[in-house]
């Protein structure tokens, strides 16, 4: 069988310690003298190149590809969900906020024509007060 050192194929060492470790998996769930051979070419640092080996590697990969497309998925779902109750959470505090200055508004307001009232009420208070003055003087004089 032809082979080729794991070495020549442009790896890191994790790339090529990754390599040999799923070359071994796949070797083992793919059976027979093909898997035993990819096995054994594994632990000496070969990569085989017969396609039965090839396409075992290459199944094996396009499964974890996968997987690890699916994780990634979950994870931005995830991670939208979270964006969305942080938003969610945000807008209700503007919410609340929003009608607890409304709230403030209206009893400002309220203190404000209060104030008026007062003011009139005042006005016709110091009125009374002075046309009491005028009669009880008048009575006085009379």
């Amino acid at each position: 069988m032809n082979s080729i050192s794991d070495t020549l194929l442009g790896l890191t060492n994790d790339e090529i310690a990754l390599l040999r470790h799923h070359q071994q998996v796949a070797a083992s769930t793919a059976g027979g003298s093909s898997g035993r051979a990819a096995s054994r070419a594994s632990s000496q640092g070969l990569l085989l190149l017969d396609s039965s080996s090839l396409k075992s590697l290459s199944r094996h990969f396009d499964g974890l590809m996968q997987q690890i497309q699916a994780r990634l998925d979950y994870l931005s779902e995830q991670t939208q969900a979270t964006v969305n109750q942080q938003y969610d959470r945000k807008g209700n505090a503007i919410a609340i906020a929003d009608s607890e200055i409304a709230h403030f508004k209206d009893v400002l307001r309220q203190i404000d024509e209060l104030e008026v009232d007062f003011d009139k009420l005042r006005h016709i208070r110091d009125i009374i007060r002075a046309y009491r003055q005028r009669v009880e003087e008048m009575e006085r004089s009379l």
